[in-house]
C-alpha cells in the first residue's frame, strides 16, 4: 500500500513537470545595457577616385568639381580661371562608421562609402583621406583605402543592353578608419553604474533587481522606474570591470510580455507572441470580386460608301459575390489554438488585418494591435 502511494506521488510530481511551463532564463546582458556604453555614429564627405569612368557626370554634379579643385589647391596646385574639368573617373561620396564604446586613438574602424552622385559605380575606386566627425562637429577618425564592392555590372557599347547584380554605389572598407580621438566615459563614477532594461517592464526590473541583492547582499540594487535599475558598483576600477562583467553574466527570468499583434500593412504580415488569446467569437466572412475586361472592335465601312475605318472600345464588367459563412471561433488559451482558429476561417494575409481588427474591436481578440 505504501507502494503504490509512493508510485501515485512520483506520478503527480512528473506530470506538474511535464504540464508547467518551461521558465526561460535569459542573461542580464541580453535584458539590459550599462548606461553611457553606447556607440556614436560618425560621418564625412570625401572623395572617390581611380573609377574606371564611372564616376559622377561633372555637368550634373558641380560639388565635385568643387571638391576637386579645394582639395588641389590645399595641394598647391591652383587651377586657371575658367578652368571647366571634364572628370569621369572622380565621385563625391558620404563616408560613414560607428566608434564603438571605449575607442582609443589609433585602433581601426570598418567604414561605409556612399555615392553622393550619379556615379554608375565605386569599384576599383580609392577613397582619399576623409575626416569623419561627430554630432559636436568634432573630428574622431581619418578614413582612407581602397574599396570593395559586392557586385559586378556590364553594359553593352553604346549605351544598349545593361546588367547589374548587387549595388554598385555604396562600397565597404574593412579598417579602413582610425580613431584620433577617444569619447570621455564615466561608467561607474561616484560608485554606482546604472542598468537600463530594452524594454520597460517593471515586473522584470524588480527580478533583476532581486537576482542581483540575492548574490551581492541587500541594497546593492534597487530600481528607479521601470527601465533604470542603479548598482552599487567597487571604486576600484578593475574591480568595477570584473564586476559589471559578472553582472552580465548573471542568469534571470524575464517577466510575461503584454499579448501583441503586429501587423504590416503593406505586405500582409502579421506576427503575434505566446501571450496573444481569443475569446469566443462569430466571424462572417465572404468576397466580393470586380472584373473589367476591354476589347477593342473594328466597324468597317461598306464599298465605296465614303466611310471610315472605327475602332470602338468594347467593355464588359462581371460581379462575382462569393458565399459569405459565418465561422465561429472558439477561445483559444494558448497560441497554437490562436493559430488553428485564424486558419479555419481562410482569408488572405490582407483580409486578415481587417479581421483582426473587427475582432479587437469586438473585444474578442485579447491582445494590443501595432500596425507598421
Amino acid at each position: 500500500m505504501k507502494t503504490i502511494k509512493l508510485l501515485s506521488l512520483a506520478f503527480s510530481l512528473c506530470s506538474a513537470l511535464v504540464l508547467a511551463p518551461q521558465v526561460h532564463a535569459e542573461r542580464i546582458k541580453d535584458l539590459a545595457s550599462i548606461a553611457g556604453v553606447r556607440q556614436n555614429q560618425l560621418m564625412g564627405y570625401g572623395l572617390v577616385i581611380g573609377l574606371d569612368g564611372t564616376g559622377d557626370q561633372t555637368t550634373q554634379t558641380p560639388f565635385t568639381v568643387q571638391s576637386v579643385a579645394s582639395m588641389l589647391q590645399s595641394l598647391g596646385v591652383t587651377l586657371p580661371a575658367g578652368t571647366n574639368l571634364q572628370l569621369k573617373n572622380v565621385a563625391a561620396v558620404m563616408v560613414t562608421a560607428s566608434l564603438p564604446p571605449f575607442a582609443q586613438p589609433g585602433q581601426l574602424l570598418d567604414v561605409t562609402v556612399s555615392s553622393m552622385g550619379n556615379a554608375k559605380s565605386l569599384r576599383g575606386g580609392t577613397l582619399v583621406m576623409t575626416p569623419l566627425k561627430g554630432a559636436d562637429g568634432q573630428v574622431y577618425g581619418m578614413a582612407q583605402g581602397n574599396i570593395l564592392v559586392g557586385g559586378v555590372g556590364a553594359q553593352a557599347p553604346g549605351g544598349g543592353t545593361q546588367v547589374v547584380v548587387n549595388h554598385l554605389s555604396v562600397g565597404r572598407i574593412s579598417g579602413g578608419a582610425t580613431v584620433e580621438r577617444a569619447v570621455p566615459s564615466n561608467v561607474g563614477e561616484g560608485g554606482q553604474i546604472r542598468l537600463e532594461l530594452n524594454n520597460t517592464d517593471f515586473a522584470t526590473a524588480s527580478r533583476v533587481v532581486e537576482a542581483i541583492n540575492n548574490k551581492y547582499g541587500a541594497g546593492v540594487a534597487y530600481a528607479l522606474d521601470g527601465r533604470t535599475i542603479r548598482v552599487t558598483a567597487p571604486s576600484s576600477s578593475d574591480q568595477r570591470v570584473a564586476f559589471i562583467g559578472q553582472l552580465e553574466a548573471m542568469d534571470v527570468s524575464p517577466a510575461r510580455q503584454a499579448a501583441k499583434v503586429i501587423m504590416n500593412a503593406r505586405t500582409g504580415s502579421v506576427v503575434m507572441n505566446q501571450e496573444v488569446t481569443l475569446e469566443t467569437c462569430a466571424i462572417s466572412h465572404g468576397n466580393l470580386t470586380v472584373s473589367i475586361s476591354s476589347e477593342p472592335q473594328v466597324s468597317q465601312p461598306n464599298p465605296l460608301s465614303g466611310g471610315q475605318t472605327v475602332v470602338t472600345q468594347a467593355s464588359q464588367i462581371d460581379i462575382n459575390k462569393a458565399p459569405g459563412k459565418v465561422l465561429m471561433l472558439k477561445g483559444g488559451a494558448n497560441l497554437a489554438e490562436v493559430v488553428k482558429a485564424l486558419n479555419a476561417i481562410g482569408a488572405s494575409p490582407q483580409d486578415l488585418l481587417a479581421i483582426l481588427q473587427a475582432m479587437k474591436a469586438a473585444g474578442s481578440l485579447r491582445a494590443e494591435l501595432e500596425i507598421i
